[in-house]
């Protein structure tokens, strides 16, 4: 641990408001905090009480390491705009909670002699106390220079977290896999809901969560050789009724069941699970469902 850090956080977001009080109860003092909407000032006083709210620039003077923690758009203006206020200094430690963003976007802090460090945390926010526990474990990818390297890892541990080295050149595709697998399957996950809505459960969630639970886990675990269900078994009927009935109840999620239903085919035929005049039939299936669907899109992309 590197002792009694003085932090400032830029962004009172979801993210930045926690890892703000997880720091503060590691033993650093967080000097000051910028945050202008209703929603980041109720953060603040839930959990960071007593921590002054000041100006960006007033927030980077103040402090010997500076926390960004704002959206990926608007990075590289933030620190743009501190570095040409004069607001960073030589030897002070910038750390973005970016996840696409590597060192590149704080070249402008570099520039002044900052220490730039990227740190994203592996994990979704609420940006409330709930989300403390949850830094337990959770992985911190992180990009830094080689003189930077114990500070990055120190303040993962602060947190709680373990250290996950990633490649400036990666931070990209690294973080494509993360909104992937997390961002991605919220939307399957309430597709899903809707879908078992209309056929009229009264507990969609309830009903999904054993299923996916153990789904979620095997996968982790195993990988492909998770795989149940209809497409990995061939069942060409079963998956042509599914077809029909969202077309005609829940027509918003044929072209997502669609894709990962193309998706887990290839998988399947890939490992050799499926035989390849089963796994025809089902592309052709799939193809036909398919082809109204991207005719109607070139139309109305041609008005």
């Amino acid at each position: 641990m590197f002792h009694h850090l003085r932090v400032g956080v830029v962004g009172a977001g979801r993210v930045g408001a926690v890892l703000a009080a997880a720091l503060r109860s590691a033993g650093h003092e967080i000097v000051a905090v910028a945050g202008e909407s209703d929603a980041s000032r109720g953060r603040i006083a839930a959990l960071l009480p007593d921590v002054p709210v000041a100006k960006p620039t007033a927030v980077a003077r103040g402090c010997d390491v500076l926390l960004l923690t704002v959206p990926d758009d608007m990075l590289d203006n933030v620190v743009t705009t501190l570095a040409d206020a004069g607001a960073l200094r030589a030897g002070q430690y910038v750390v973005h909670t970016s996840g696409r963003h590597g060192l590149a976007v704080l070249a402008p802090a570099a520039a002044r002699g900052a220490r730039p460090v990227a740190l994203h945390a592996a994990m979704t926010f609420t940006g409330t106390a709930v989300d403390l526990e949850r830094l337990a474990g959770c992985v911190f990818g992180l990009t830094a220079g080689p003189s930077d390297r114990a500070f990055a890892e120190s303040l993962v541990a602060d947190l709680g977290g373990r250290a996950m080295w990633v490649p400036e050149e990666m931070r990209t595709l690294y973080h494509a896999g993360l909104a992937h697998g997390a961002n991605h399957l919220v939307t399957l996950v309430t597709e899903a809901m809707e879908i078992l809505s209309a056929a009229g459960a009264t507990d969609p969630a309830g009903t999904l969560r054993p299923l996916l639970t153990a789904a979620l886990d095997n996968a982790l675990e195993q990988g492909d050789a998770a795989l149940t269900g209809p497409i990995v078994r061939g069942d060409v009927g079963t998956v042509a009724a599914h077809l029909d009935d969202l077309v005609a109840n829940a027509p918003q999620s044929l072209d997502s069941y669609l894709a990962l239903a193309r998706a887990t085919l290839d998988r399947a035929l890939a490992d050799g699970r499926l035989v390849p005049l089963r796994a025809l039939k089902l592309s052709r299936l799939l193809e036909r469902y398919a082809a109204p669907r991207a005719t109607h899109a070139a139309r109305r992309a041609g008005r």
